[in-house]
């Protein structure tokens, strides 16, 4: 007869129940839980203040206040101008350049302060950036909370941040030079490219922060490869509308052309390969640029209206609800930009549009990482 307390399942001879604490995985010990929570915040931090920066840098360019520091110095600029010597001297600068002399010639000294603060902010808000980055970094390093697998990623970050500090005194360089009053559009379009490639890294890494290490390989089994090759191909047509957004945004091309859907009344705008040589007018021609926008995003909002019904498909409903929100925001975000070209991009309006980007492209990202790693559902669902 069994004896009072055991198993009817024990193996015969065994004198005491044994009873085994579950372990914690290798995976789990690789980095603690606490380390990813801790990263994680540092990461959203990050994205917050980079997202500011975007926007920032987008009154920086509609209120043209970009040009406005004619110098870079790391250190020294930090400080603002404490003196009427100092904001004297800072003006005299800024009338040598271009922009000055064939646009704003006679600006007085309190009209050049308010274009100078904006140029200041955004400089002030980027050696922020790379502190905030070097500060957390540094600690989860040297502590060693920093999860298996993880330094290559943070590192990557950083080292994009830095990239884009060279890139915005290269794109800010162009616009001192010969004749010109604005900074080259393509240069532009590189300096806000890399700036969502950014936000997008960090995007993913606080998604994937966001679950154990073992749940996030587990979840990996389950990627619905389909969709998820649609969420990347969304991502990359969106990429392209944002590099073609900040054409326009370069040469005032949403200023040129303010009827829907037409174009000074007809479909291809005119002039539209006006400029010397040709291929300079996919860069430099307000027309042809303004209707390069405009069909990518009509073939952006059919691609999402594709990826909303299969989307609809998806097993996870975290995944059917985050391909619903990023094709309803990409529809969201064409109607603001009709109404924007319709209204000739005032800046109220402009620096919606500019969020908006910043909203619909984190929905698409989103929603791509909710196809490659669904949530499993239980059986009860």
């Amino acid at each position: 007869m069994a004896q009072p307390g055991r198993s009817i399942f024990e193996e015969v001879g065994q004198d005491t129940p044994t009873r085994q604490t579950a372990q914690t995985g290798m995976i789990e010990r690789g980095g603690g839980r606490g380390a990813r929570r801790g990263i994680r915040a540092w990461l959203i931090a990050l994205f917050a203040l980079i997202t500011v920066m975007v926007l920032v840098g987008g009154m920086t360019r509609l209120t043209d206040s970009g040009l406005s520091i004619t110098e870079w110095n790391l250190v020294g600029g930090s400080l603002p101008p404490t003196s009427g010597e100092v904001w004297a001297s800072e003006f005299e600068k800024y009338q040598q350049s271009p922009q000055y002399r064939l646009m704003n010639e006679g600006m007085s000294l309190s009209e050049f302060k308010s274009i100078y603060w904006w140029e200041w902010g955004h400089r002030q808000l980027g050696r922020f950036i790379g502190l905030v980055w070097i500060a957390g970094f540094l600690f989860f390093a040297l502590t060693k909370r920093v999860p298996g697998g993880w330094n290559g990623r943070l590192l990557t970050i950083g080292v994009m941040i830095g990239v884009q500090g060279a890139v915005g005194w290269w794109m800010v360089h162009s616009g001192l030079q010969g004749e010109m009053t604005s900074v080259a559009s393509y240069r532009l379009a590189t300096h806000l490219g890399l700036a969502f490639a950014i936000l997008a890294l960090i995007l993913w890494c606080i998604l994937l922060l966001g679950r154990s290490e073992a749940e996030v390989m587990q979840a990996r089994r389950l990627r619905e490869k389909s969709l998820f090759g649609m969420g990347t191909g969304l991502m990359h047509l969106a990429f392209l509308q944002i590099l073609l957004g900040a054409l326009v945004a370069g040469i005032d091309a949403g200023r040129s052309f303010v009827d829907w859907p037409m174009m000074a009344g007809q479909f291809f705008p005119p002039d539209a390969f006006s400029i010397e040589p040709v291929w300079r007018n996919l860069f430099e021609n307000p027309g042809l640029v303004q209707f390069m926008h405009r069909i990518v995003g009509y073939l952006l909002v059919l691609f999402a209206i594709g990826a909303f019904f299969r989307g609809r498909k998806a097993a996870a409903p975290s995944t059917r609800n985050a391909f619903m929100l990023a094709s309803g925001m990409i529809l969201v975000q064409m109607v603001i930009g009709i109404v924007t070209v319709l209204n000739a991009s005032p800046l109220h309006i402009a620096i919606v549009h500019q969020a908006g980007a910043i909203l619909t492209f984190s929905l698409i990202v989103t929603a791509r990482y909710r196809a490659g790693y669904p949530k499993a559902q239980s059986v009860r669902g």
